[in-house]
């Protein structure tokens, strides 16, 4: 972590699921909100005073999975009152608390994520075509209000990416195909339906 800030100072850095880490960690992350650098194991100060620190927790959530319409965000904080002490949450310059991701919210997600796929396809001019139902049909099947989007991950990868990556492996998929993916009949799985690229005629040059 140190080597790459002091190679580059502007950056956001990530600890997620802060509440499993060392609590050593903790004692580490006071001095850089304190004082805006950290000492590492070689006596260097690396400076972090242009980077964005974000953490996140899943402490208080326990209560939300077992009783949703009493959910209390007070109770939220509570917890995490009571796992990191009061000088490390005072130097914390905002706390966010977050709603837990709905069937609605997923669809975008969805987009972002067959948007990444295409961006990877494009490489070999393979354009991927998805209607509105299967992108409905793949945010349904990968919602799970408890765990957020990585079963949405999951399902894209199983649905999707594996049944691709066969296809192209086998060369029933080459580039420049243009693949269509619907919802199978059976609405358990996707369907795919993939045309070759149409080859140019022959041009006759003595002519």
């Amino acid at each position: 972590l140190t080597e790459s800030l002091r190679r580059r100072p502007f950056q956001i850095v990530l600890f997620d699921e802060i509440e499993k880490a060392h609590r050593e960690v903790s004692n580490l992350l006071l001095q850089v909100l304190d004082e805006g650098h950290l000492t590492d194991s070689h006596g260097r100060k690396v400076d972090f005073r242009n980077t964005i620190i974000i953490m996140t927790t899943n402490l208080g959530t326990r209560s939300y999975d077992q009783h949703p319409s009493e959910y209390d965000p007070d109770e939220a904080m509570n917890a995490v009152r009571a796992h990191f002490p009061p000088e490390f949450i005072n130097r914390i310059d905002e706390i966010i608390q977050f709603n837990r991701l709905k069937l609605e919210n997923m669809r975008p997600i969805v987009d972002i994520q067959i948007k990444e796929l295409q961006s990877i396809l494009s490489d070999r001019r393979i354009t991927l075509s998805m209607h509105d139902d299967t992108k409905k049909w793949l945010a349904l099947v990968g919602f799970d209000e408890q765990f957020g989007a990585r079963p949405l991950k999951r399902a894209i990868q199983s649905h999707l990416l594996n049944p691709l990556s066969r296809f192209i492996l086998s060369n029933a998929i080459v580039d420049g195909s243009i693949v269509n993916v619907t919802i199978d009949p059976s609405k358990e799985k996707l369907a795919f339906d993939y045309s070759l690229p149409t080859q140019k005629p022959d041009v006759d040059e003595s002519s």
